[in-house]
């Protein structure tokens, strides 16, 4: 597989505008499993025509397709089964989210370290002028304290805290036996909850993929139970949706406990 993937990205760093390919993802992290795609990162100094990103996938496969739905991509089935998901990012756009984080310290909702983690953990393919090797150097960085603590004081008040908050919210959805809403309110909670916990851990956040294996093998510092707490409050936003605000509760607890005795609450 590594000589296609060096041909892929020698057909796309014909693109004059593209600076570096990388592939990213978890074969970069030696995390991946048997069905794992490859993801391959193409970085250009503007933004890459449709005609022109197919024009190039179409010469690995006929099949290829357009894949704009989550941001620019093109995506194929080579010829050993192995899917190739291609996405396309400006320089300037990720280097703008590396300043993010690492300059600015902004928080988000949720997945606040993704793209620096990937950027961290990117294998380089071609780096024409050394721009991806740049910014990853900048990458290696410590994790900044005042970013971790931003994280938590950004997610922590909207588990539970404030009236509109992520507990409210599926309240009303259990009351109006809302099971679509109970879904995507318990999944927006736990995209803080895995913010916080990598934060606190100094940890970049990897993505959206076994986060629970992940929080166990690299975050020593998280609540007990956490992995029992959140099978309740799965279960709870289908099966068992009268008992929602004790799930919620459930897990949040033990969480601000340990986050006031660690001294960040």
């Amino acid at each position: 597989m590594n000589d296609r993937l060096g041909q892929i990205a020698e057909r796309f760093a014909q693109i004059k505008t593209v600076q570096a390919v990388a592939l990213a993802g978890s074969q970069a992290n030696q995390q991946a499993g048997g069905a794992s795609d490859f993801d391959v990162y193409i970085y250009s100094d503007g933004d890459l025509s449709a005609d022109v990103r197919r024009a190039a996938a179409q010469e690995f496969s006929s099949d290829a397709q357009l894949n704009d739905y989550w941001g620019p991509g093109v995506e194929w089935d080579d010829s050993n089964s192995t899917h190739i998901d291609v996405m396309f990012f400006t320089t300037g756009w990720m280097t703008d989210q590396i300043d993010r984080v690492l300059t600015r310290c902004e928080p988000g909702l949720g997945y606040t370290t993704c793209f620096w983690h990937t950027v961290r953990i990117s294998r380089p393919l071609v780096d024409r002028n050394g721009w991806l090797a740049n910014l990853q150097a900048r990458a290696q960085a410590p994790y900044p304290d005042l970013l971790a603590r931003r994280i938590v004081t950004h997610n922590f008040p909207v588990l539970r805290d404030i009236d509109s908050s992520y507990r409210a919210q599926l309240m009303k959805a259990a009351q109006r036996s809302d099971l679509v809403s109970l879904n995507h309110r318990a999944a927006a909670l736990l995209a803080s909850v895995f913010d916080i916990l990598f934060a606190i851990n100094h940890q970049t956040h990897p993505g959206e993929k076994r986060l629970l294996d992940l929080v166990e093998q690299t975050c020593p510092l998280r609540p007990d139970g956490l992995r029992e707490q959140i099978g309740v409050l799965l279960r709870a936003t289908s099966a068992d949706t009268h008992t929602i605000g004790s799930a919620v509760d459930r897990l949040i607890d033990p969480l601000e406990d340990m986050l006031e005795g660690e001294g960040w609450l």
